[in-house]
């Protein structure tokens, strides 16, 4: 087995947990790199603080600045300021426009603020003179990435969990899916559907599930055929049954009126055995369908077998001419002495049966494709081409049998075909150009092989 459902699952849950880690880890750095940052509305407030102070500033009036950075401390519960910047370079040092141009006391409310530090950051805005600086220890309320945590927590707990979710959620309706057809045509079949069927349900599917289908296809189909074939058979059984109980039930009420029963015993003993034949070969038919043995355990030499049927034969229909054309020897190896008896005298006793008195039925046997083919052809009236095939098929019986010979039921040839096909051969039927029917056998030297 390829193992493609395994394979179906590996990739989804390793897909799934690529997608998982991608999303925290991409997700995560978003989340952090946007929340670094002051919020826009908290920039504004700044700047604004920074324009108030330089414009007291420029007022002249420093005690009016003095009383707005006390004011702004308070409100605002930190420290701020307004500084100069003069750096004056020592040992002879030069300042180049780069250093003066970007050197900051603090921080610009546009850069990034690192969220893991304890202590906020100082934030400085500048005034047109670049050496005075509005100076701001970033207040508490204005500190960005306040739920950093929680989205942490969030991304942690609640992502990996909506994510596993979705892909058990994948995972059981791949699986459930042929499951649940699987059940519904089991109820179906239980409820007397026998022709319900699972693959044709799971379309392009190609898996363990679509295998599981397939098996239940299979065994369906030979349970529906099994359970047809058992209907078809008791049904048949129970109308050839009819004839003969029909008799009895007449020679039994004879003897009940007190009429003379001496000449119905024979009767009698024989409509007895044709109804014990009848449920032997019925039963024995209903075990070859149902259980499809293979009847290979026994070695035997068939040109012993055929002498000893067509012995029977010759003594059982003396006004025929029985013509045998068979090799000194043909050992067949893994088949069933009992099985190829009694198919093989079906088969000749039929050609009997039906070869009119004074006709001859000839019998050849040569050596075929690592098998041996036996052909008995008969001098009847043959049978209809659409109807060849049909002859095997239990309790049937063409137009022409039923008036050549009325008392026969069916089964002879029926369990010959099976009985040949357990030992591993076959058997067909072919009408002859000069009148007649020709049985052909195959049967393998060897059925263990085969």
């Amino acid at each position: 087995m390829n193992h493609r459902l395994l394979w179906k699952l590996c990739g989804t849950l390793a897909l799934g947990t690529l997608v998982l880690f991608w999303t925290i880890s991409f997700l995560g750095a978003e989340t952090e790199q946007k929340m670094s940052f002051i919020a826009e509305q908290h920039q504004q407030t700044i700047k604004a603080w920074g324009r108030t102070a330089e414009r007291l500033y420029q007022s002249g009036d420093e005690q009016a600045l003095a009383r707005w950075l006390e004011e702004l401390q308070a409100r605002e519960n930190t420290w701020a300021a307004v500084v100069r910047s003069d750096i004056q370079p020592l040992a002879e040092s030069r300042l180049t426009d780069r250093f003066r141009e970007g050197f900051r006391l603090g921080r610009s409310v546009e850069w990034k603020i690192h969220l893991y530090f304890v202590e906020n950051p100082i934030m400085e805005v500048t005034f047109a003179d670049p050496a005075l600086h509005f100076l701001v220890l970033l207040p508490e309320r204005m500190r960005p990435g306040t739920y950093l945590p929680e989205i942490k927590l969030m991304l942690k707990l609640a992502l990996p969990l909506a994510v596993l979710v979705i892909m058990c959620l994948v995972i059981y309706r791949h699986l459930m899916t042929p499951l649940r057809q699987l059940e519904f045509a089991t109820r179906q079949f239980t409820d007397g559907n026998l022709g319900v069927r699972v693959r044709a349900m799971l379309g392009n599917r190609n898996d363990e599930l679509a295998a599981l289908a397939e098996t239940f296809d299979r065994m369906a189909e030979r349970t529906g055929t099994l359970i047809l074939t058992q209907r078809r058979l008791i049904a048949d059984l129970s109308h050839e049954l009819r004839t003969p109980l029909a008799r009895i039930e007449m020679a039994l009420s004879c003897a009940q009126e007190g009429i003379d029963t001496q000449h119905l015993l024979p009767r009698i003993q024989r409509e007895c055995g044709t109804m014990r034949n009848l449920v032997e070969d019925t039963l024995t038919l209903a075990w070859l369908e149902n259980e499809k043995p293979s009847l290979s355990e026994e070695t035997l030499d068939l040109i012993d077998l055929l002498d000893s049927i067509l012995d029977d034969a010759r003594y059982e229909y003396p006004d025929h001419t029985i013509d045998a054309e068979l090799p000194d020897g043909a050992e067949l190896a893994g088949s069933s002495h009992r099985a190829l008896a009694q198919a093989i005298e079906n088969v000749i006793r039929n050609a009997c049966n039906y070869t009119p008195a004074g006709g001859t039925v000839r019998i050849s046997l040569r050596a075929s494709e690592r098998g041996y083919r036996l052909e008995v052809a008969d001098q009847g009236p043959g049978v209809p081409l659409e109807q060849l095939d049909l002859i095997f098929k239990p309790f049937f019986r063409s137009a022409k049998a039923r008036d050549h010979l009325p008392t026969g039921y069916g089964l002879g040839l029926a369990l010959a075909r099976r009985q040949v096909e357990a030992t591993g051969g076959w058997i067909r039927a072919e009408n002859l150009s000069s009148g007649g029917l020709l049985m052909r056998i195959w049967l393998p030297m060897n059925a263990s092989e085969n």
